[in-house]
């Protein structure tokens, strides 16, 4: 029984051994770890190597607003968002981490955008500026 449970195991993962061609570090899998939603940090509980890189600017019982600053080399843990706006206050090459693979981006000063949520995402700074984001997120049906 051992040996099935073993073979079975192997026969599961082999596909996504598989797919690190190139070396690529993302399984097939999109990189996703195995867990549901709801136990990934949110933007300001992730941080960067046990420091936090997201501090509240303004907090109601309609929105939250974060700004988030990433140093060259810093970046932001596997995380999730809610439904949210962003700003950037200060640009920069970031590399991000997603299900769709790994691309390098370049984040102008002033771009904003709106997101319905990222079930998960994770980033590096690999510029030679700060990086500064501000997030603002909904709580509940705006009226």
């Amino acid at each position: 029984m051992k040996k099935f449970v073993l073979l079975f195991a192997l026969a599961i993962a082999a596909p996504a051994l598989a797919q690190r061609e190139n070396d690529n570090p993302i399984p097939a899998s999109g990189g996703a770890l195995i867990m549901p939603k709801d136990q990934l940090p949110d933007p300001l509980e992730a941080g960067w190597a046990d420091k936090k890189v997201c501090e509240v600017l303004q907090e109601s019982d309609k929105f939250r607003a974060l700004k988030c600053a990433f140093a060259p080399g810093e970046g932001h843990e596997r995380h999730f968002h809610a439904p949210h706006f962003g700003y950037v206050v200060a640009g920069g090459k970031m590399r991000i981490t997603d299900k769709a693979g790994v691309r390098e981006q370049e984040i102008t000063t002033g771009a904003s955008w709106k997101s319905d949520g990222v079930d998960w995402h994770e980033a590096l700074n690999i510029g030679d500026t700060t990086a500064v984001y501000i997030i603002v997120e909904p709580k509940g049906a705006l009226k």
